[in-house]
């Protein structure tokens, strides 16, 4: 069985190419993302694994077929950026990797509500120039802010086990919520009351038609002045026009984001002598109070360990005829 991996970088093919030493799957490795453009490549391949960023549209879906590939093996939990019915139509079995990170998207998530609040971003860059004032470095115990989860799935329930040690109030938003979240001491409230009543707003729900853009102009409005709000889960949770006029404004005091809504044009590119085209990418970057890394939330080692295992079992199951479980959708 031979396998075109799509969009995969150097940590990720050291990694896949050391745990097949158990699964002797032949694997090809591309730097490239699959979409419309590069999807010739996969021609001569008996199924296909990509990454969060690849674009799968119902044309290159209809490529595949052509090319007589009835399989996608995906590296990573989301499904939203491939044409789902349209792949179930043709004939596209789809695996995924529904638990990998949430240990290590959650300590991600607290690291940057950390160096916001602490503002060490800021105090290094002071230090560097010898400058030890610590005028408008001040930051807050953690202990006496509300938080507001959006999501109690896996990562959004690591997440709250870590801030059990901080001592603060916690309250959570999810269509299913989960009894063992609120024997600790949260309490499950309306996405309204949660935004009006949360000093840091974290973001931990998938994307779909109900959360596209679940923070908007209005959203911002009728939250607390001053709100810290971290997304590390999808960027099109956030509508990133109406997040700019929020800090223009001073509602939104600190940013933390691990992802943005055109991530696929920047994700994991080395663009040091390119000028980004995004200007709301670009505006974002000039906020002192903005905290921005590239997909970083699921980067360690375990992270991607689980991946690559889950993603050679897939592919395994798949050739020998059988469904592993969560992790096949068709």
């Amino acid at each position: 069985m031979r396998i075109g991996v799509f969009n995969c970088n150097q940590h990720e093919i050291d990694i896949l190419t050391s745990r097949n030493v158990d699964y002797g799957i032949e694997m090809t490795f591309f730097d490239i993302q699959l979409n419309l453009d590069t999807v010739y490549l996969a021609h001569s391949f008996d199924a296909v694994s990509i990454s969060a960023s690849d674009s799968i549209s119902s044309q290159v879906l209809d490529c595949l077929i052509e090319y007589n590939i009835h399989h996608i093996a995906l590296r990573c939990a989301g499904f939203n950026h491939i044409d789902i019915k349209h792949a179930a139509k043709v004939g596209i079995s789809i695996s995924r990797v529904p638990h990998y990170s949430q240990t290590s998207v959650a300590e991600h998530t607290l690291a940057l509500i950390l160096a916001l609040n602490r503002k060490l971003y800021g105090a290094q860059h002071r230090l560097k120039d010898n400058n030890y004032n610590q005028q408008g470095l001040l930051g807050f115990d953690l202990r006496n802010a509300t938080f507001g989860i959006i999501g109690t799935g896996q990562i959004g329930s690591s997440l709250i086990n870590i801030l059990q040690g901080f001592g603060a109030k916690i309250l959570c938003n999810d269509p299913n919520p989960e009894a063992k979240i609120t024997n600790q001491a949260c309490e499950y409230v309306p996405l309204n009351s949660l935004l009006e009543r949360s000093d840091i707003i974290s973001l931990h729900c998938p994307l779909t038609l109900d959360t596209q853009h679940i923070i908007d102009y209005s959203a911002i409005q009728s939250m607390k002045p001053n709100v810290m709000i971290i997304n590390t889960s999808r960027g099109g949770l956030m509508n990133m026009k109406a997040v700019i006029s929020g800090l223009k404004s001073k509602k939104i005091a600190y940013l933390g984001i691990d992802i943005y809504e055109m991530e696929s044009e920047l994700d994991d590119k080395d663009m040091a002598c390119t000028k980004v085209s995004d200007e709301t990418f670009q505006r974002l970057l000039t906020f002192p109070n903005v905290l921005i890394t590239s997909h970083h939330g699921c980067f360690t080692r375990e992270s991607l360990e689980l991946i690559a295992d889950t993603v050679l079992k897939n592919l395994q199951y798949y050739f020998v005829g059988k469904v592993c479980g969560e992790t096949f959708l068709l």
